[in-house]
């Protein structure tokens, strides 16, 4: 005969879980002996393994009491339930591990494959991080809103990130970021990008230039956005504007307010 110690002990438990588990009306309590103790036989031992079993598989308290009253038939159907419960969880936990992935992944957390290269790309020819963050916060929602039409968008960046005006423009506003208003490099820079835009406008049609089709409300957002985080590109974005375009994330053409480009 065993004391509660033991019983927990050869049960793999504490003694508390053994008191636990009388409270529940799930083990038996023996009667005490004619020392006060209580005794416990290999029956309880027994009984007391299967409840922890039970009870590690994350089996409710109040159906193990059903469990250990069930016939070998309904024991077998109730351990197939537990085990089909059981996988659901384990493809739920990896599915928070996939996300918990991805959270150390950075860029990867809201944006799709072809966006993350896109952005590497940018990092390996040299653009300053800050131009790669702005960019990266204008695709999330972008992303988000439109997932479906990212594929065709992102062809479309890997056809202009190969050509040296695309890139001349990355890396004159990296060299810009840190100057004034009236930094020349702004004024070059603003010639040369409305004479790609207006190429490329001509060549392959406006539709070309800008196809994001999304409300004015939304483009500035995030053009507000770019403004508050590169100051450089609203004075740039005014430049252009001169030139006879508008709009960091949604391009247009406009008059010139002043004329042919290269007005200052």
């Amino acid at each position: 005969m065993l004391t509660i110690g033991e019983l927990a002990s050869y049960a793999g438990v504490t003694v508390r879980a053994v008191r636990h588990y009388h409270a529940k009306g799930l083990l038996p309590e023996p009667e005490r002996d004619h020392s006060g103790y209580r005794r416990y036989d290999a029956g309880a031992v027994v009984e007391l393994v299967k409840i922890r079993t039970l009870a590690e598989a994350g089996v409710p308290l109040a159906r193990v009491r059903e469990l250990l009253q069930a016939d070998e038939e309904e024991f077998a159907g109730a351990v197939a339930d537990i085990d089909k419960r059981l996988r659901a969880e384990i493809r739920e936990r990896q599915r928070h591990r996939e996300r918990i992935a991805r959270l150390a992944a950075g860029d990867n957390l809201a944006l799709p494959e072809e966006v993350v290269e896109f952005l590497d790309r940018l990092r390996a020819l040299g653009v300053d991080e800050r131009i790669v963050q702005v960019e990266r916060d204008g695709w999330i929602p972008l992303a988000a809103r439109s997932p479906e039409r990212v594929p065709e968008w992102m062809a479309r960046k890997r056809e202009q990130i190969v050509d040296p005006q695309i890139i001349d423009f990355y890396l004159t506003l990296s060299k810009a970021l840190d100057r004034t208003d009236d930094d020349p490099r702004l004024v070059e820079l603003a010639d040369k990008l409305a004479a790609y835009i207006t190429q490329m406008a001509n060549e392959q049609g406006e539709f070309y230039v800008d196809d994001t089709d999304i409300e004015p409300p939304f483009a500035q957002l995030l053009d507000t956005h770019v403004y508050e985080t590169l100051p450089p590109t609203r004075r740039l974005i005014e430049l252009l504007t001169k030139r006879g375009w508008t709009g960091w994330t949604k391009l247009e053409r406009v008059n010139p307010t002043q004329g042919a480009a290269g007005t200052r």
